[in-house]
């Protein structure tokens, strides 16, 4: 591809959330600038979140999962390329080598601005057995039509997940809801190691009620094969577990081998490195999304936040400086939120162990209320943990568990947060209240109310 004679030419490195976005305000921004985008996966703009789902049988098709096709694109005048990836980026010459996978051929393309959403790729642990059939990793549209086609033509009895992250957790509920015998291995002392003990402990409770057997401080040694290579037993710290199939939920590693190749920059925990603009240290090149690194606005410094919602806005702010405008992205404060069964969980800011470990001074505080007033039907309990500042007050961090529609109350902790809140200010806010839907005292209020006297 010849360098364009319109307005320049945006190359996108990678089609799923980040990137899209990026090409999509892009387009917004400047009408006549040229815009390629290349995914090396046969689909872009899906919902990777959504994968457990589709394994679980609730989302029925693959497709659905999908928010635009390259056709879609095409009208928006977005090349979105599917099955091409991008093996080298020259940013002396401002070219990217192109290998079409369907074609085996390699190509040129020139750039006048780059963008690199690369994403994230799936931790694989260096243990023995890993690629035998039967294993699985859960991180694009491809991973999660194999897993349930596998239970759907394999008809297996029993799975092992190696990993108690977020999705390890809504993966072993997605397997029970296809009748599999479970087991969830957690190296560490606790699942869901970004939140606090107590707090984790709630789910760990849930899936253990809904027949997981959760093996915690317990990390996977091998993967055992029958004699047609096929998983069928994971040998563990504790012991062996029988399984037909595995799961590996390692969690995820930045993809910026890419970037480190052409001399780009990285940062925290091998990220690219990024400043407010998404610019990375070359000039017209960009990084967004889970290949990125981005800002803590409490820790304040540059930190890992593997998060679509981190890589939506990231996305947004780099197609906007890439097509001339002018865009920053201020940070995140690390909120996030999943469920398991009738149990959600979320947590932002910083945990009481995340804030010691940073060498903050904190306080905290878990108080469980009822979730409604009390002479309604079916009242729930809720689980929230403050963590804050005891000098100042300020809050630091909180967590929520119990029903699942109750864990998205951590939206107005995370408000608090980028506003810098303290424990006193928590107190005096005007909440909603009716019977149905929260006490006359809401489990938030009552949380600050007894931080405060702590």
């Amino acid at each position: 591809m010849s360098r364009s004679r319109k307005r320049g030419r945006l190359v996108v490195v990678g089609g799923v959330a980040a990137g899209m976005s990026a090409a999509a305000r892009a387009r917004r921004m400047d009408r006549e600038l040229e815009i390629v985008a290349f995914e090396k996966t046969g689909y872009v703009s899906y919902g990777s979140c959504g994968l457990p789902y589709l394994i679980a049988g609730i989302v029925k098709d693959a497709g659905d999962l999908i928010a635009r096709t390259p056709e879609e694109f095409a009208k928006q005048g977005i090349e979105a390329r599917t099955h091409h990836e991008v093996l080298s980026i020259d940013t002396a010459n401002k070219t990217v080598t192109v290998r079409d996978l369907e074609q085996g051929r390699d190509l040129t393309v020139d750039y006048d601005r780059l963008v690199i959403a690369t994403g994230g790729s799936a931790i694989r642990p260096p243990i023995p057995g890993a690629d035998l059939e039967g294993v699985f990793v859960l991180r694009n549209v491809e991973d999660g039509i194999a897993v349930r086609d596998f239970i759907a033509h394999e008809e297996p009895r029993c799975a092992v997940i190696v990993g108690a992250g977020y999705i390890g957790v809504e993966a072993a509920e997605a397997l029970v809801e296809r009748g599999l015998e479970t087991t969830l291995l957690s190296r560490p002392a606790q699942i869901l190691g970004n939140f606090d003990p107590d707090i984790a402990l709630v789910m760990q409770d849930e899936l253990e009620r809904n027949g997981v057997e959760v093996s915690v401080d317990d990390a996977a040694q091998s993967i055992e094969g029958d004699s047609t290579g096929r998983a069928r037993a994971v040998e563990s710290a504790k012991g062996q577990h029988e399984t037909d199939l595995v799961l590996i939920g390692a969690g995820v590693r930045a993809e910026s081998d890419l970037a480190k190749q052409a001399g780009i920059a990285l940062g925290f925990k091998g990220a690219i490195a990024v400043d407010e603009k998404m610019r990375t240290n070359v000039p017209d090149v960009y990084a967004a999304g889970d290949c990125a690194e981005t800002y803590h606005l409490l820790q304040k410094r540059p930190s890992y936040v593997p998060l679509g919602t981190t890589a939506n806005k990231q996305g947004r702010v780099a197609g906007t400086n890439a097509a001339g405008g002018e865009a920053v992205f201020k940070g995140v404060v690390g909120t996030a939120i999943t469920k398991a069964f009738q149990v959600g969980v979320s947590v932002t800011g910083l945990t009481l162990k995340a804030a010691e470990l940073s060498g903050i001074p904190a306080k905290s505080v878990t108080i469980e209320h009822g979730t409604r007033a009390h002479y309604y039907p079916s009242p729930g309990r809720v689980h929230i943990k403050l963590v804050w500042e005891p000098e100042d007050g300020r809050l630091l961090g909180a967590q929520i568990a119990g029903p699942v529609q109750e864990a998205k109350r951590i939206d107005v902790f995370a408000t608090a947060l980028h506003h810098g809140l303290t424990i006193r200010d928590l107190q005096g806010l005007d909440l909603s209240y009716a019977p149905p839907f929260a006490p006359v005292w809401d489990p938030i209020l009552v949380a600050a109310n007894v931080a405060a006297k702590s």
